[in-house]
């Protein structure tokens, strides 16, 4: 099968080519740094600045993770564009390459985030639940998908994956909460009661491959854990993990003032279930928020 990867030298894309690479895939990666995508991705991987680098050279699915990363940085009026710009202009281009393609691909398996809900606060959250549009990232997601969805209309059938808290030892949100904790200065967020929906490094590569070869899968997938935990007990766990106190709190005011509209990503939660992946048959490997960071613990100590 011939693959093409949108934000392929991501955390997630770089496990997936390997993932992919072993099972004897094509890939090819649309990259702004199309040198750094072999030494990122692998020799075999080929890296392309523009999509009309393809020519008319079939392509059977499509993967598009690319996106500025959205907690880097404030939310100024500025860095918002580039995250608007990153997942919905860059989707929209794909979306205009695609319609003057002879050959198009079967599938096109589009990022999205568990943000897509908003704030859901104690509600369940399966793939049937409305979003609360409240915050940016919600407004971006639901954007992101509309967009992505625009493709059904060329005869390609769209997979929606909407992403949780991703556990990895190469990157992530994890490796931002290492260093407060390895201090002895990590704790719960704010009221420290927000659900937050997580998944291992190892399952979302699992899943985005189980439908890839599903024909039969379209439209969302929540891509977490079926046991999300409040946020105060995941700082409890990683705490105990990495055996280092997890008893200060970083105050809600606090956030709001350093963090502006941020903080909402942070103080708001999802109590998300993946609900459709389970119907489907898919089987998590880490369904334990304690036995995932322990698999990951002897990396995260370094």
């Amino acid at each position: 099968m011939h693959i093409l990867l949108t934000g392929g030298t991501g955390l997630i894309g770089r496990q997936l080519c390997q993932h992919w690479l072993s099972q004897g895939h094509r890939l090819t990666v649309w990259s702004r740094t199309p040198a750094k995508v072999a030494k990122v991705c692998g020799t075999q991987v080929r890296g392309i600045a523009r999509l009309e680098d393809l020519g008319q050279e079939p392509v059977d699915a499509i993967i598009n993770l690319a996106g500025a990363p959205i907690a880097d940085r404030l939310w100024t009026h500025k860095r918002k564009a580039l995250l608007w710009s990153s997942r919905i202009t860059l989707t929209e281009t794909l979306l205009a390459w695609l319609e003057s393609r002879e050959q198009k691909p079967q599938v096109l398996i589009s990022g999205s985030a568990i943000g897509w809900y908003g704030d859901g606060g104690e509600r369940e959250l399966t793939e049937e639940s409305p979003p609360v549009i409240d915050d940016f990232a919600s407004q971006l997601c639901v954007a992101w998908e509309e967009t992505a969805q625009r493709a059904e209309a060329l005869g390609i059938r769209v997979i929606l994956i909407r992403t949780g808290l991703v556990l990895s030892a190469e990157g992530g949100f994890l490796s931002r909460l290492l260093l407060p904790f390895k201090l002895g200065l990590g704790g719960p967020i704010g009221s420290g009661r927000q659900w937050m929906p997580w998944i291992h490094i190892k399952d979302q590569i699992a899943l985005i491959d189980f439908l890839l070869n599903r024909n039969e899968a379209s439209g969302p997938y929540n891509a977490c854990a079926p046991k999300p935990v409040r946020n105060r007990e995941f700082a409890q766990t990683l705490g105990s993990v990495l055996h280092r106190p997890a008893f200060m709190p970083m105050p809600t005011l606090v956030l709001k003032v350093g963090l502006g509209e941020l903080s909402l990503l942070l103080l708001g939660g999802q109590k998300a279930m993946p609900a459709r992946l389970l119907e489907a048959g898919f089987t998590f490997q880490f369904t334990d928020l304690r036995a995932a960071l322990d698999d990951l613990s002897s990396r995260l100590k370094k």
